[in-house]
């Protein structure tokens, strides 16, 4: 019971002390002043208790005006805090360090009680919390010179009865000890800080590779049916291809562009999420007009496979998503379905709510997917394979599919065996539309 009760003690003691030295401190302020703001808390937050025990002590005895400063520095420590949660953290500094360097002067010159030592301390926090030369220079002089001035001044001319031995001795302790527990707080941030430059530093290096990758894999894909085209053009205004060839290969041409065009549509849209310029807005959206339009897109394609495309889609089935986010991760889900189908296969397209979410099934009969092409399947690593007639995509469709499902509260699952082909399920926060009366 005993242990358990410490155990919530010390938890308590411990968030709170966080919070305290966190006060004040934002996500919107730079890495630098988050950490010159906790700084100060640190100082501040330990001098309130201690200033409060000493006051009461040099009350008991006698010391009204030791007392009454005990309390000033309390209170101005408690102003610190105060500032640091109203954002006002220039008012914080000026109030701390000035009403501390003429406080601990006073109270050195006049009692002899050790607190020049506390000036030391407020050097140390003048250097580490202000960046301008002049500042640090004027208030480190006039820091030091007070300093200076109480270590020799003659201990005999005493202006008020000395403080016991002992309490001098604990002031200097206390003093001196704060500055290697700042020193240490303050490079154990630092530490953080080159770690977090370091982290970043390696994902801005992972991405570099992903894009010159990216780069060399677009580059590959338009440059080669963009270079058929352009000399099957040349040859046909040269008569130099027979007009019935020429129209039997137009119709080829047309369904690799179209699938070209999808490849760039991804790489586009792939580049403005990496820049965050896409946004989602999510709406109610019917999937009917969605999927004819994706059938639209792939009709050359289904054609010259001879596909047979099976849609049990109900005309009110609808999903809460971007309209254009979902489109993209249908025409991504059919390309590969049509990609990977043999001649004269079967896709089936079907819709079904499942609670909150609208379930939306693409099985086709195809090649399928090994254990390893899945594992990488949501990644920038995979290998992208040929489909049935040759094609090659760039391997981005599912990455992409998946980061706007995610966006949108939703996720893809895959299941695929080898040459007995996959099942793509699309899970999306079910639409609520009124049904339309005839």
């Amino acid at each position: 019971m005993f242990k358990r009760l410490a155990h919530i003690l010390y938890r308590f003691f411990e968030a709170t002390w966080f919070r305290v030295v966190h006060l004040g401190v934002s996500p919107a302020m730079s890495f630098v002043e988050a950490r010159r703001t906790k700084l100060l808390n640190l100082l501040a937050l330990p001098c309130i208790p201690a200033m409060a025990f000493f006051a009461v002590l040099n009350a008991f005895q006698g010391r009204w005006l030791l007392s009454a400063l005990n309390l000033s520095i309390m209170l101005a420590c408690c102003c610190v805090l105060l500032l640091h949660k109203k954002q006002k953290y220039l008012s914080a500094r000026w109030l701390l360090i000035i009403f501390s360097i003429i406080i601990y002067t006073f109270t050195g010159l006049y009692f002899h009680n050790g607190s020049e030592y506390f000036l030391l301390n407020i050097l140390v926090c003048t250097i580490l919390v202000y960046d301008n030369k002049w500042v640090i220079a004027g208030l480190s002089v006039l820091i030091c010179s007070a300093f200076i001035t109480i270590v020799l001044m003659p201990q005999e001319w005493r202006l008020a009865p000395p403080v016991p031995a002992g309490r001098v001795w604990l002031n200097i302790a206390v003093a001196l000890s704060f500055i290697p527990i700042a020193l240490s707080f303050f490079k154990r941030i630092q530490s953080d800080y080159h770690q977090e430059i370091d982290r970043q530093r390696q994902a801005l290096a992972g991405m570099n590779k992903d894009k010159e990758k990216l780069l060399s894999i677009v580059t590959h894909d338009v440059r080669s049916p963009l270079a058929t085209l352009e000399v099957l053009l040349d040859m046909f205004g040269k008569g130099e291809y027979p007009q019935q060839m020429m129209e039997e290969a137009a119709a080829v041409l047309h369904s690799k562009v179209a699938q070209l065009g999808g490849a760039l549509d991804n790489v586009l849209r792939w580049s403005s999420r990496s820049m965050k310029g896409i946004r989602t807005n999510p709406e109610d959206v019917l999937l009917a007009p969605l999927i004819t339009e994706t059938l639209q897109f792939f009709q050359m394609v289904i054609q010259e496979k001879k596909l047979e495309v099976e849609v049990q889609v109900s005309p009110v089935a609808a999903v809460y998503a971007d309209r254009d986010q979902v489109l993209v991760i249908l025409r991504n889900l059919f390309s590969n379905a049509v990609k990977f189908s043999y001649p004269g296969g079967h896709i089936l397209l079907q819709a079904v709510r499942e609670g909150e979410q609208m379930a939306l099934h693409i099985t086709d009969k195809g090649k399928g997917m090994t254990p390893a092409q899945l594992n990488t399947l949501f990644t920038a690593w995979q290998n992208p394979g040929y489909g049935t007639a040759g094609e090659r995509g760039t391997g981005l469709g599912m990455l992409l599919s998946n980061e706007f499902a995610q966006q949108n509260g939703g996720a893809i699952k895959i299941e695929s065996v080898p040459e007995a082909g996959t099942h793509c399920t699309v899970y999306l926060p079910a639409g609520e539309l009124p049904v339309m009366a005839s």
